[in-house]
C-alpha cells in the first residue's frame, strides 16, 4: 500500500509499504479521509515522533475490509470513524472510563502507524459506527469536533443533564480548527435550548477567520481582530467593564492565556484548550488576579469515546445525523492522497489561509 511514513525530522516520504495485518480485537480500514492536525506540524517538522519509522495523521475515518481474530464478522463493510487514543485499561482513569487521561495510551498517528495511508489497523474498540448522512470528510473530522464538545463540557455548557450555563458572556480566543468548532457547537447548542441564551466574543487575528465566524452567525459586532484593535478594551466594552464569565483559550500563548486572566469576570472560569506554544509564565500582578478574582482554571483535554450515547464522540455524531452542524463548511483545502505533503508543507510555512486541510 502507499502511505506518507515519518523516517525522522522533516523526512517524510510518499512509500510503498506492507499492508498491515489486523491483530486480534483490531479491524483493518481503508481510509477514505484524512484531516491534517495542527499538532501534524510540529510533530513532522519540529519535535519529531517517539520512534521512527511512522505513518502519522489520527483524524480519519473509513471503511472496514478485513476483521482479526475476536472480531464479529459484521463488521466488515461498515463505514467507521476512529477514535485516535488507545487506553490502557488499567491504570485508575481507564478504569473509571476517563480513557483521554489515561496514564499508559497509546495514539493513532503518534506512537503508532496511522490514517496518512491507505489502510490502517485499529482496535475495533476504536471504532464507531457512522449513520449514511455522515460523509467519510466530517467523519474525519469526529475528533477535533469532539475535542471542542469536551471544552464545552468542562466549562458547564452542553451538559447532557441540562442546558448548561445561560445569561453570560462567553469569549473565545483563537479561531484555528478548535476554536471555530467551538463557536459551531455553542451556536448549535443555543439553537437547541431556548433557555440557554448568552453573549458569544470571539478573538482572532485574520479577515478569512471573521468571515467564517460570520457566515455562522457570529455577529459582525461580535469579532475582534488582534492585529487591528485593542483586544482588552473591546471586551470592557462589550462586558460593562467585567470581563467574560467563560473564556476559552484556543491558542496555548503565554500573550494569551495573560489576556484571559485579564479579561476573565469575577469567578469566572478559564477553560485552557491550546496546545502550549511555549513555557508559560505568570507575573506576580497576574496571580494575584486569580486569587482576589477567586478564577476557576479548566484543563479540557482530548475527549470522551466510551460507546454510551453521551460520551462526546456520540454527543457529536447525534448533531451530524441530524444535520445539526456543518463541519465541512471549515474544510479549506480538499486533496488528493498524493498531495498531501503539500498540504504539510503549507500549513507548516501558512503560505496561504487554511482552516481543515482534508486528505481524500
Amino acid at each position: 500500500m502507499k502511505a506518507y511514513v515519518l523516517h525522522k525530522i522533516g523526512d517524510i516520504r510518499l512509500e510503498n509499504v506492507a499492508k498491515p495485518e489486523p491483530d486480534r480485537g483490531e479491524a483493518l480500514v481503508a481510509v477514505k479521509a484524512a484531516g491534517i492536525c495542527g499538532s501534524d506540524i510540529p510533530r513532522v517538522y519540529r519535535t519529531g515522533a517517539y520512534s521512527y519509522p511512522l505513518i502519522p495523521g489520527h483524524e480519519f475515518s473509513g471503511v472496514v475490509v478485513k476483521a482479526g481474530a475476536g472480531v464479529e464478522a459484521g463488521w466488515l463493510g461498515q463505514r467507521v470513524g476512529v477514535f485516535p487514543l488507545i487506553p490502557c485499561k488499567g491504570c485508575l482513569p481507564c478504569r473509571n472510563q476517563q480513557y483521554e487521561m489515561c496514564r499508559h495510551y497509546s495514539y493513532l498517528g503518534s506512537r503508532r502507524d496511522g490514517g496518512f495511508a491507505e489502510f490502517v489497523s485499529v482496535p475495533i474498540e476504536n471504532v464507531i459506527r457512522l449513520p449514511g448522512n455522515v460523509s467519510f470528510e466530517a467523519a474525519a473530522m469526529l475528533e477535533p469536533m469532539a475535542v471542542a464538545v469536551h471544552a464545552l463540557r468542562r466549562a458547564g455548557v452542553a451538559t447532557p443533564d441540562g442546558p448548561g450555563r445561560s445569561g453570560q458572556t462567553l469569549a473565545i480566543c483563537g479561531l484555528g480548527t478548535i476554536g471555530l468548532l467551538l463557536l459551531m457547537f455553542l451556536q448549535e447548542h443555543a439553537l437547541s435550548n431556548p433557555n440557554a441564551r448568552y453573549q458569544i466574543l470571539v478573538i482572532g487575528n485574520k479577515d478569512s477567520q471573521k468571515r467564517l465566524a460570520v457566515e455562522m452567525g457570529l455577529p459582525e459586532n461580535g469579532y475582534c481582530d488582534s492585529q487591528k484593535q485593542d483586544v482588552g478594551q473591546w471586551l470592557k466594552e462589550r462586558t460593562d467593564g467585567m470581563g467574560a464569565d467563560i473564556f476559552f483559550e484556543c491558542v496555548g500563548k503565554n500573550e494569551t492565556f495573560v489576556q484571559a486572566l485579564d479579561h476573565t469576570a469575577p469567578g469566572g472560569n478559564i477553560l485552557l484548550v491550546g496546545n502550549p506554544y511555549s513555557d508559560m509564565f505568570l507575573d506576580r500582578q497576574v496571580y494575584w488576579k486569580m486569587l482576589r478574582n477567586q478564577l476557576t482554571v479548566t484543563g479540557s483535554w482530548n475527549s470522551s469515546f466510551t460507546h454510551d450515547k453521551e460520551d462526546d464522540w456520540h454527543y457529536v455524531l447525534d448533531r451530524l445525523e441530524r444535520n445539526r452542524i456543518a463541519p465541512d463548511r471549515l474544510i479549506s483545502h480538499k486533496l488528493l492522497f498524493e498531495d498531501l505533503e503539500y498540504g504539510l508543507r503549507m500549513m507548516r510555512d501558512k503560505s496561504e489561509d487554511y482552516v481543515k486541510v482534508m486528505s481524500m
